[in-house]
């Protein structure tokens, strides 16, 4: 599996047969490398994910779907959106549902957050916050916790699913800040590889993950920090 991260939320997930994007907030995120483009980002992409439906997650999804013609996975409030927007490839689904979608499977979980889309005058309902849950053949589970607080259900995620990679919001003020997501981390999960995300970007958040690495401890090597643009190998 190889992970890249585009800064905030969004990353790229490339696995054998599936190249996935993650909430593609691309287009105004202080923190998308100035050496990328949408396009270039963008390209070869099969799947596209949606944790919730605030802009800085939904970000580039439409232009980005109608250019590749990749199937959006999310919640039905977000799919059905899409699909007025011209987006014919969808697959729909909400909490605690799983849906095989050919390379990988995709299974939504609760998140203690909000969602709409900021569209004009008035916020578009989006339906639930969600986490994401990606399981494929010969790969690690990941989980992409989306934007959260911590809460105690999350044992059970860990239980139904033994997520081994994690993406973990750590900004502060909309997400967990860094002590309680080291909390969530080392309390409810067994990660192998911790990637903290939703932080470094707009200036009302954290902008180094400091407060994360030092409150997980002992457990910080397990947490992989890329550069936005970066890649890992997991």
């Amino acid at each position: 599996m190889k992970l890249t991260w585009y800064g905030h939320s969004a990353f790229k997930i490339e696995i054998d047969g599936a190249s996935i994007l993650f909430d593609p907030f691309f287009t105004g995120n202080p923190s998308f490398p100035e050496n990328l483009s949408v396009d270039q980002v963008a390209e070869g992409v099969t799947h596209l994910i949606l944790t919730h439906g605030h802009n800085d997650h939904i970000g580039d999804a439409v232009d980005i779907l109608k250019k590749t013609g990749a199937q959006l996975t999310s919640n039905f409030e977000i799919c059905m959106w899409a699909n007025r927007q011209g987006i014919e490839n969808i697959s729909p689904m909400n909490s605690g549902g799983k849906v095989n979608v050919g390379p990988f499977s995709v299974a939504l979980t609760r998140a203690d957050h909000s969602s709409s889309f900021q569209g004009g005058e008035e916020a578009i309902y989006l339906g639930n916050p969600h986490g994401v849950i990606v399981e494929a053949p010969g790969e690690k589970v990941l989980y992409h916790l989306g934007d959260t607080d911590i809460f105690s259900d999350m044992a059970l995620i860990n239980e139904i699913y033994q997520p081994k990679i994690g993406l973990v919001p750590i900004g502060d003020r909309f997400t967990m800040g860094g002590k309680s997501a080291a909390l969530a981390c080392r309390r409810f999960f067994d990660f192998d590889t911790i990637v903290p995300c939703h932080y470094g970007s707009f200036p009302i958040i954290d902008q180094t993950a400091d407060t994360f690495l030092k409150e997980m401890g002992e457990a910080k090597d397990r947490v992989a920090s890329p550069k936005p643009g970066e890649t890992l190998e997991l």
